[in-house]
């Protein structure tokens, strides 16, 4: 059955996406930056759940479960009564804040304690098919390996490198200062901040493949005894590697550039990156400032179009343009700037997703016509005195 994964965009939300990967490959993975974004996006996965006639596997994790997510797995276990037998979705959900079991007995479902571990609780929905598993006791990345066999099935021990990245993330993540694997943790912490929107930005396949391959060649330096501050030094050899990998084959590479230059030129190539507007203009999602600046400037230089517009999670908006319509642009946005580098910012003041942008952009960008039927002289058409 296809995966998809929903999961928290911080580093143990991506220990839990790399730890699934590692036994069972995903399909779709969905970051979700902010807690508030949660309501919209199991809304739409519902959405189209529901419309996909063939089972499929959703696994949520690191998500704090307020009450718009109790209610999305009460209307997924509804989903699954209503489809026939054998089209049933499984639903999985690994989670490890306490106040989640808050928010699932307000909505009505009771706790029920593993007899075998005190610390974890599990939730019946009536549906085999749905498994809620609360841990405060383990992060998501290690929830994520103990309870492999959900999403699964049966499967090899984790090797090394991954078991010491579960150690580290469950380390950090429960705050746990007298293990040996905090340091470690810490020192994988910032590596992921530094690393995970500047280089393959999320949106792009390679995003979840570099972020992962990333992290565990850190867990294997801190396997093999590495310090801190060593596992700093060497985290730009890493990527070099990781970049050759992703870049093999590819007949306009060049190994004499950065790796952020060359990333960028796949970058500026990606479909999966820009959904185009009417007018043409590329509208890209959440990539950070830098990346922006060098794949905008390929865009247009490769003639795939005359503007370009990053809209950030927070509303604001980045216009680069060859033509001087990057200000026209940041102008219907409240914005403004240079003729050809502009910026502005969303009425909403926030987006969750690229779909989500566009939504919001291309009617400002490119309004509709007016339709003659909503003047208020319409009815005076065609009558003669």
């Amino acid at each position: 059955m296809p995966v998809t994964q929903i999961t928290h965009n911080d580093l143990d939300g991506y220990g839990a996406a790399t730890v699934v990967g590692a036994f069972r490959a995903q399909d779709r993975i969905v970051h979700v930056a902010r807690y508030g974004d949660v309501g919209p996006v199991v809304e739409a996965e519902l959405k189209r759940l529901d419309r996909t006639p063939e089972p499929e596997i959703l696994l949520i994790t690191d998500i704090g479960l307020e009450a718009v997510a109790v209610k999305f797995i009460r209307s997924f276990a509804a989903l699954n009564r209503r489809r026939g037998e054998g089209r049933h979705h499984r639903l999985v959900v690994l989670d490890h804040h306490a106040s989640s079991i808050d928010q699932l007995r307000e909505g009505g479902l009771q706790p029920v304690p593993d007899p075998e571990q005190p610390s974890l609780s599990r939730f019946d929905l009536g549906d085999p098919e749905i498994a809620v598993l609360i841990d405060a006791h383990a992060c998501a990345t290690r929830m994520a390996l103990e309870h492999r066999a959900l999403y699964a099935g049966e499967t090899p021990e984790p090797g090394p490198d991954l078991a010491a990245l579960v150690e580290a993330v469950d380390a950090l993540d429960l705050w746990q200062k007298g293990r040996p694997a905090f340091p470690g943790g810490l020192a994988l912490d910032e590596i992921f901040w530094d690393n995970v929107s500047t280089l393959v930005p999320l949106g792009h396949p390679w995003h979840d493949r570099f972020v992962g391959g990333l992290l565990l060649a850190v867990a294997g330096l801190l396997r093999a005894g590495a310090s801190p501050a060593e596992v700093e030094a060497k985290v730009a050899a890493l990527r070099l590697t990781l970049t050759d990998g992703l870049m093999a084959g590819d007949p306009e590479d060049d190994p004499r550039l950065t790796t952020r230059m060359r990333v960028a030129r796949a970058l500026a190539r990606s479909d999966a990156l820009f959904h185009r507007l009417s007018d043409g203009t590329l509208l890209s999602f959440g990539l950070d400032s830098g990346t922006f600046q060098r794949v905008s400037d390929l865009v247009m230089a490769g003639g795939r179009a005359r503007r370009v517009v990053n809209v950030q999670r927070v509303g604001t908006l980045s216009f680069r343009s060859n033509d001087e319509t990057a200000l026209a642009g940041a102008r219907l946005f409240r914005g403004g700037g240079h003729k050809d580098a502009a910026g502005g910012k969303l009425q909403s003041g926030s987006a969750f997703s690229l779909a989500d942008a566009v939504a919001q952009v291309e009617p400002v960008l490119n309004p509709p016509p007016p339709d003659p039927a909503s003047s208020p002289f319409a009815a005076l058409r065609g009558w003669k005195g």
